[in-house]
């Protein structure tokens, strides 16, 4: 792949992130995250055949971006997931 072709996938995938993400309600953020960690796991994937394949400083620079900001999302996802868990769960004491 060329650079500016990484570049141009790395620019258009910011833009339709950011236009899916801000498009859901705050209500439904929660639940959807928890599905959307396997998603989330083909994109750092994904992220990291794109850096096997870099060539160029700037495709490496790109790539390895793309690895970190992958692997903060899905954590992220899994942390999130996990406190919407918790608040389902009852108080120790109680029946």
């Amino acid at each position: 792949m060329t650079t500016m072709a990484i570049l141009t996938i790395f620019v258009l995938s910011v833009f339709v992130g950011f236009e899916v993400v801000s498009k859901v309600s705050t209500t439904l953020h929660t639940p959807l995250m928890s599905g959307a960690n396997a998603i989330h796991g083909i994109i750092l994937v994904g992220a990291i055949l794109v850096a096997d394949g870099a060539t160029s400083t700037l495709e490496t620079s790109l790539a390895i971006l793309a690895v970190v900001l992958a692997t903060i999302n899905m954590v992220g996802g899994f942390v999130v997931t996990d406190r919407m868990l918790e608040m389902f769960k009852g108080k120790g004491g109680k029946k």
